[in-house]
């Protein structure tokens, strides 16, 4: 009997217009699977098994009555807790529900519920978005499936997202990136994770944390199934008759950079991603050096925190008030400096970044897309980071190379590449100008053609997966 769960995502959605599977009978197997496994990952905050039964009934209506409403009628998807919902409470990571009106569904959610996709829950978030390592205090940090026997940090914030697709609950994950709150989730858990350009899609309906750097992405296991969902979810594209098509390894140049991306990078990681640019380049893909100085100043700047954290600081003290309160010290040591900021230094951090933008965008003009590590390290055991000292080191080394996509307002994805000295997933990054989503998910269907699937490339973790 075929595991769909464990199938291409445009086999899937093939198989459910064909009638050799119902979207119920997906359902009855994300069910079966989150049971199986939610005690031992938790990458779940809230879950309704009732209504993702309700959800693929009205999909398997539509799809069997001919009105086929888009190409993820019937997927399951799961969203981050800091994207409106409607039928499940928003708590954005924070002990208390946030009010009703950020239940409400933004552009984003509802341009995957037009299409009746079943979302069977939403995924833990570190508090209100503001963390690398995905660690949440107030509920549960939901564990990295590829140590059974170590509690390792998932990646944050977006800290269920790739956990619930090795849970075999999802097949497309929606997360948010600030600093790299997609990509370190998918890096991390060996998934696919792709920052759309700020502006690209609607941040309406998300409780922000970063109002110039948050971007909505997504998580999916493999680059094709990123590529299938980011057509189905994008508006530019749903409204093209373009599509996008894996590009020729002879026609693609890789920018390569010995400087900053490399720093704080542990030598196995290194050599990991080294060696696959080394396999690309092998495959036919040509390589140019590209220096990015731009990286080191932008990164410095966010990673001061005064933007962020003046912008979140900002909409609590105006929006939700009483929240401030309740911010667990790993958040609210990096969320209060935003009420210390003085109007001059946040403008000046601001017009800091900005300035470097065309600098970045210079740089990648003659390259298709730049090719670094996406986390320098490997995901921390949550007991050596329990010190606020340790977890502020880990946090920023972690956030550290995916942080330069946001400050220099580039497009990125990350793909699973190997394997670290621990066994843990190693990331490959992709940088590309903004706006250019379509040459970075070509290049990125090219990559994945020469390594192979993450499935097979890293293998299969010891924790999630089939029944």
């Amino acid at each position: 009997m075929t595991d769909w769960m464990d199938r291409p995502l445009a086999d899937m959605a093939q198989a459910l217009r064909d009638g050799n599977v119902t979207a119920t009978e997906i359902g009855e197997t994300v069910i079966a699977r989150h049971d199986a496994w939610d005690e031992k990952l938790t990458a779940y905050k809230n879950w309704n098994a009732e209504n993702t039964l309700d959800q693929a009934t009205a999909a398997d209506h539509a799809l069997k009555t001919g009105n086929d409403l888009g190409a993820l009628a019937g997927i399951p998807i799961s969203v981050k807790d800091i994207y409106g919902v409607e039928g499940f409470p928003t708590f954005a990571g924070s002990p208390n529900q946030l009010p009703p009106e950020w239940e409400k569904e933004g552009p984003v959610v509802k341009a995957v519920r037009r299409q009746l996709c079943v979302i069977p829950g939403k995924t833990h978030t570190v508090e209100f978005a503001f963390g690398g390592l995905g660690i949440n205090p107030h509920w549960v940090t939901p564990r990295n499936p590829w140590d059974a026997e170590n509690h390792r940090a998932p990646g944050g914030s977006s800290a269920g997202a790739g956990v619930s697709l090795h849970e075999g609950s999802a097949m497309v994950a929606f997360g948010t990136d600030t600093g790299g709150s997609v990509r370190i989730p998918a890096s991390l858990t060996g998934n696919v994770g792709i920052k759309t350009s700020k502006g690209r899609w609607s941040t309406d309906g998300i409780v922000p944390l970063s109002t110039t750097f948050d971007t909505p992405g997504i998580l999916t296991k493999s680059v094709a199934d990123a590529v299938f969902a980011f057509e189905a979810i994008d508006a530019k594209s749903r409204h093209s008759t373009a599509k996008i098509h894996i590009k020729a390894a002879s026609e693609i140049t890789l920018g390569v950079t010995t400087d900053f991306f490399w720093d704080k990078c542990q030598d196995d990681i290194a050599a990991v991603v080294e060696d696959t640019i080394s396999e690309l380049v092998k495959a036919g893909m040509k390589s140019r050096a590209v220096s990015m100085p731009e990286a080191h100043e932008a990164v410095e700047v966010m990673a001061g925190g005064i933007i962020a954290a003046s912008e979140g600081y900002e909409f609590l003290s105006n929006e939700l008030p009483e929240w401030i309160d309740t911010l667990h010290p790993i958040v609210g040591a990096r969320m209060n400096t935003g009420s210390d900021s003085a109007a001059f230094g946040y403008l000046t951090a601001i017009r800091q970044v900005q300035r470097l933008w065309a600098r970045a965008d210079a740089q990648l003009a003659d390259v298709d897309v730049l090719a670094v590590p996406t986390i320098p390290i490997t995901p921390p055991i949550l007991s050596e980071v329990e010190e606020m000292e340790a977890y502020g080191t880990a946090n920023m080394l972690t956030l550290s190379n995916t942080m330069a996509g946001n400050s220099l307002n580039l497009c990125s994805v990350t793909i699973p590449v190997g394997l670290d000295k621990a066994g843990m997933p190693v990331g490959l990054q992709l940088l590309t100008r903004l706006h250019n989503e379509e040459t970075l998910l070509a290049v990125a269907l090219a990559v994945e053609a020469v390594i192979g699937i993450p499935a097979d490339r890293l293998g299969k973790p010891p924790l999630g997966g089939s029944l």
